[in-house]
């Protein structure tokens, strides 16, 4: 049932969130290759791009067959989940920040940005999301351009790249341009889901409300504005059609008893990171509604439900990517490690859908 943690599954999520108070150090030691296809059935993004950096170019590719929608909200949360495994498992933890996170005497805690090596690793990646979109073309040649300069590899992607991953998220799960509207911005299909709401009729994958006003499942998105004072769906509504900077990411998990929203987001220091939001909760008709989301600047302004049937809460902790690290115990006693803020004596990655504690031997 979405929103609640009551069921054994349920709380294997809340193991697994109870291990995410800290970010991960240096993850690009920890990642996990892309399952085989017949494992998950995922075309890399990279399969989108040929060439080298500073010589990449697209090779169209179109979005696979739409699948049962039954299944929508599992197949967009496990190719979510491979990403984040693929970016090294990186945690970004928001739920200490203070209420006004402007403030100029809030801790300055450094950012820890790709490598030349990692930088090299992800690109063919990075430039496959900017591929799912119309306008990728010209956004690869202008970082082909940065590639060629001094930084070479190491230069640093100079569009912010988080629309484009959750454009080839949507892509890969299934949805065509009628359903999800895949863009180099975020705006782009807030206002799709927001004409969704105004006209039930349209065919939009995802209608736009409110946080607090539905229950928030795995499958669905966030988002929030970085320039802006949106608030609600209806300050959006009076500037639908022109560009804001704004931000999106996917629910994988809620974990009401700890306050929280997991959500997976691509641009996130670089990577692809799993979020903790911070969040307030109030329980209606046996389900935990969040009626905050974030904090500060970083408020969460607009959930888009996907209209597609509900999943399991633990959604994120059944998920292929998370069921094959069962037999690897020294990379999860290292990301145990460093998802506990690596202290000793944390719990363990629990992940009982395929066998108890994925540390154990």
């Amino acid at each position: 049932m979405p929103g609640r943690l009551v069921s054994r599954g349920s709380l294997e999520l809340a193991a697994l969130a109870a291990l995410v108070p800290a970010s991960i150090a240096a993850s690009q030691t920890l990642h996990l290759e892309r399952l085989p296809f017949e494992q998950l059935a995922v075309t890399s993004p990279a399969e989108r791009v040929v060439g080298e950096p500073g010589r990449m170019r697209i090779a169209p590719r179109g979005c696979p067959a739409a699948a049962d929608d039954a299944q929508l909200r599992r197949r967009i949360v496990e190719i979510a989940a491979q990403e984040w495994g693929f970016f090294g498992f990186h945690v970004v933890d928001q739920t200490a920040l203070p209420a006004d996170d402007r403030r100029p005497d809030r801790p300055w805690r450094p950012v820890v940005w790709l490598d030349p090596e990692e930088s090299a690793r992800v690109a063919p990646s990075i430039a496959g999301y900017w591929a799912a979109t119309a306008d990728g073309a010209w956004i690869l040649e202008r970082q082909n351009a940065a590639w060629q300069g001094p930084a070479g590899i190491g230069a640093r992607w100079r569009d912010p790249w988080s629309a484009a991953f959750i454009s080839w998220v949507m892509c890969e799960s299934g949805l065509g341009d009628d359903r999800f509207r895949r863009h180099i911005a975020h705006h782009a299909y807030i206002d799709q889901a927001i004409a969704a709401r105004d006209d039930p009729t349209l065919s939009a994958a995802f209608v736009a409300h409110d946080v607090g006003e539905r229950a928030v499942e795995p499958g669905d998105l966030l988002c929030r504005v970085r320039r802006a004072a949106y608030r609600s769906v209806a300050d959006r509504r009076d500037d639908v059609g022109v560009g804001v900077r704004s931000h999106c990411d996917i629910v994988v998990g809620v974990d009401a008893e700890r306050e929280r929203v997991l959500a997976i987001g691509g641009n996130v220091q670089g990577r692809v990171s799993l979020k903790l939001l911070p969040a307030t909760f109030e329980t209606r008709g046996g389900e935990a509604v969040p009626t905050t989301i974030g904090r500060g600047t970083r408020a969460i302004f607009a959930h888009l439900e996907l209209r597609a049937p509900s999943i399991e809460a633990d959604a994120l902790a059944r998920t292929p990517t998370l069921r094959a690290l069962a037999g690897q115990r020294e990379r999860l006693v290292a990301i145990e490690h460093r998802l506990a803020g690596g202290g000793s004596g944390g719990p363990a990655l629990d992940a009982s859908p395929v066998g108890g504690d994925l540390a154990s031997p």
